[in-house]
């Protein structure tokens, strides 16, 4: 057996500091000084020295006297950071690892104002045969990603997409292979805003079945769809299957990426 790599020596005091901003950056509401020293292991006059450097430097302030919450010079950091970060790279990156974990055709959709857009396509091993590749636009109600989008926009801009739909379409959506009137698609809608996720099983593509879920901004936004397709023979997208399990995370991870995660675990002391 190899030997297990040591683990790389760092600064231990700079590592409670950062504990100490991480717990106040997740509490839900300033904490204490009593209540750093409890939470992060540490006494409270150890603790009380990290929080006067920090006041010091303008990463923490002081309210009412007794709780700590952030300052200045945490938001400056966080705002430089959002501007780093690039949410469609990231989308991208994700279903990179996506398509090599699943062996499953995915793709990343955007929002192009009248329909979800393929900005990135990643065929399996096995391609399946579908009328839709990079830079396609899709229909914001016969696409799952577009469904997804639709469910989210401002109620009148939703109106106007779907009375334009309903009122051109030779066809109705469909749902689990049955037709969604007008007066049910908005109950459908909401039902896929709150599962944050949209379905379809051979509704449109013979024999294939699609899963598609949004990647969130920090402001609740979808700044874009990442989509899995393939057979329905060897691809059970049910809610809890492998590949709907494996989907979510992709999703998830990269909101987290985009929103920021604080690391939770508390210092070694």
């Amino acid at each position: 057996m190899s030997e297990e790599i040591p683990k790389r020596q760092g600064i231990g005091s700079l590592e409670i500091g950062l504990s100490i901003l991480n717990y106040i950056s997740v509490a839900p509401k300033p904490p204490t000084l009593k209540e750093l020293s409890g939470a992060l292991d540490l006494s409270p006059s150890r603790a009380h020295k990290y929080l006067v450097s920090l006041l010091r430097e303008g990463y923490i302030n002081q309210v009412n006297q007794t709780q700590y919450t952030l300052g200045n010079s945490s938001l400056t950091l966080g705002i430089a950071a959002l501007r780093r970060i690039n949410p469609i790279q990231l989308s991208y990156e994700a279903v990179d690892l996506l398509n090599v974990d699943t062996d499953k055709t995915v793709s990343v959709t955007v929002w192009n104002g009248t329909g979800p857009l393929v900005i990135k396509w990643l065929d399996s091993s096995q391609p399946i045969s579908v009328n839709v590749r990079l830079g396609a636009e899709l229909s914001p109600l016969n696409s799952a990603s577009g469904r997804i989008f639709l469910a989210h926009l401002p109620a009148t801009r939703r109106e106007e997409l779907i009375d334009h739909f309903y009122k051109t379409s030779k066809s109705l959506p469909k749902h689990n292979g049955k037709p969604i009137a007008r007066e049910k698609l908005q109950a459908h809608l909401e039902a896929i805003k709150q599962q944050n996720y949209c379905a379809f099983f051979s509704d449109y593509l013979p024999e294939i079945n699609v899963l598609s879920r949004p990647v969130f901004d920090i402001n609740g936004s979808i700044v874009t769809v990442i989509t899995l397709l393939g057979l329905e023979a060897d691809t059970d997208i049910r809610s809890g299957s492998p590949l709907f399990e494996q989907l979510k995370e992709c999703a998830d991870r990269v909101t987290r990426q985009v929103c920021g995660q604080q690391r939770r675990e508390a210092a070694q002391v």
